[in-house]
């Protein structure tokens, strides 16, 4: 009698013993080829291209291998695909992303994601040992990162300790350029800093890319454009010795300022008559000290503010070269000393000398124990008070920055870390949303807090008191505000951006 066949269990949704050896996780037979392996080590070691059916090797701008038909079941694939979609996903976001991510898959019990987890720690890893010829250890960082419209991640070399190889598994639907979302490779100068985009990947299903961590591995994940799509991988990291890496670079300072001489009437011409009325700038102070930062709306004159509007930002009119000296201007920082508090020109008293000769004066008539705190706290303040008498007379360093889609800046570990004043003077930015980006974000060092934030917002005068500990950056923006800014017919707003020190 013949074997019956087995069909599905339309209760249980079983399926038969030939489905079930269909949808293992197996990875594409082409890599198991023993000649295809020796062509891509030698391709690898030699720093050469190298294509073979499935799967493409290139090395510029640095060694990178894109494999198509990974996994050699479409049916896996697509289980494994739904399994992620179920997993319960952060939104992650800071300065140099905005993209949700789960938890690292290493302790998932389901099916489909065990079993590939099984084939990346296992058969690809020694494939991968084998074609790089490094002994990676035997554990992988692996999570699932979705993108969806306006997420990003920027331009980073993936550099940690430990990371040798970073791969992505793809598993999205069709996608296009238009889409974005692309994996962009980026060159690199003589400091190996980035330099541009030259190589972009697009997202393809059941592909996975792979490269080796270096100083020079700079990429990024374009802003994904599509309001429909879902842009969702698997990525991680397998570690073994990292390479060697150059000193780091740190880029020169721009060379502060002191104040500019310019007579007074630059002041009255540029700034409303109300911020240089002292009975309001004592207000604003009392305000600032309190806070540590204020936003003064309407602080230019609207006369100036339209020749500035009006300034063809291509080239530097007069009305630009006009407000840059106002910023610089001896007057301006003696009202931005009647604004903070702060002691931004000699004819300036400090309060805290006084306070300082106060306390000390009283520690002395005190004497005995029992005032060690009040001793500390008047040596760190004799200590602070030596250091500004040493620092010299006040200075100032400014930029005018022209922001677009598709601008931001980083934190940076290598800028020196001080207290300063930071000025923000916004132009052209009309209607400017939080959700476009482009705001700046101050958050505490080494932590992921964020203390304060400050949007764009036109003719408005933003001013921060930022002390050592605290970082601060500019947010990706992105394509949602190019409706905002084609509404007033630019691709773009301005601002000045200027730090003052005591």
């Amino acid at each position: 009698m013949p074997a019956k066949k087995r069909q599905n269990d339309p209760a249980t949704g079983k399926k038969n013993k030939k489905e079930k050896r269909g949808e293992l996780a197996v990875i594409n037979s082409d890599l198991r080829d023993e000649a295809v392996q020796k062509s891509m080590r030698d391709a690898w070691q030699r720093k050469e291209s190298y294509a073979n059916g499935n799967i493409l090797l290139d090395c510029e701008p640095f060694p990178h291998c894109q494999i198509t038909r990974f996994l050699q079941s479409e049916s896996f694939v697509e289980s494994l695909q739904a399994e992620l979609l179920q997993l319960n996903f952060n939104s992650k976001s800071n300065d140099l992303y905005k993209f949700q991510q789960s938890d690292d898959l290493g302790e998932r019990k389901e099916d489909h994601i065990s079993q590939i987890r099984s084939v990346i720690f296992g058969e690809f890893r020694v494939w991968l040992s084998e074609v790089l010829q490094v002994d990676l250890e035997a554990t992988v960082d692996i999570s699932c990162a979705k993108y969806e419209h306006t997420d990003v991640l920027l331009c980073h070399d993936d550099e940690l300790e430990g990371r040798r190889v970073a791969f992505i598994l793809y598993l999205v639907p069709p996608w296009e350029v238009k889409d974005g979302g692309t994996l962009d490779l980026f060159s690199t100068d003589e400091h190996c800093q980035p330099v541009s985009v030259v190589k972009s990947l697009l997202p393809c299903w059941n592909s996975l890319v792979f490269f080796e961590v270096s100083p020079v591995s700079f990429h990024q994940v374009a802003e994904v454009l599509s309001e429909e799509k879902c842009r969702l991988s698997l990525s991680g990291w397998f570690h073994g010795p990292s390479l060697p890496r150059p000193s780091r670079y740190i880029e020169p300072p721009v060379p502060r300022h002191t104040h500019i001489p310019r007579d007074e009437s630059l002041l009255f011409e540029w700034v409303n008559e109300m911020y240089l009325d002292p009975r309001y700038q004592a207000r604003v102070q009392q305000e600032f000290e309190e806070s540590s930062e204020i936003c003064l709306a309407t602080f230019l004159q609207f006369a100036k503010l339209m020749d500035y509007g009006r300034a063809d930002m291509q080239s530097v009119p007069s009305c630009v070269q006009e407000c840059w000296e106002l910023l610089s201007s001896e007057s301006f920082f003696i009202l931005l000393s009647n604004l903070t508090g702060l002691r931004l020109h000699y004819l300036c008293g400090d309060e805290d000398e006084s306070e300082n000769e106060d306390g000390k004066s009283e520690t002395e008539n005190r004497g005995g124990e029992g005032n060690t705190q009040a001793s500390a706290s008047n040596t760190d303040a004799d200590t602070s008070t030596t250091e500004k008498k040493d620092k010299g007379p006040p200075t100032c360093v400014g930029e005018l920055r022209r922001w677009m889609h598709g601008d931001y800046t980083l934190l940076h570990d290598s800028v020196k870390r001080e207290y300063a004043l930071d000025l923000q003077l916004h132009m052209g930015c009309a209607g400017w949303k939080s959700e476009f980006g482009g705001f700046t974000s101050y958050i505490a060092h080494d932590e992921d807090e964020e203390l304060l934030t400050v949007y764009p917002e036109d003719n408005s005068l933003a001013l921060v008191y930022r002390d050592k500990d605290t970082l601060k950056f500019i947010k990706h923006i992105n394509n949602s505000s190019s409706s905002q800014l084609s509404s007033q017919n630019t691709a773009a707003f301005y601002d000045f951006s200027f730090n003052y020190y005591e």
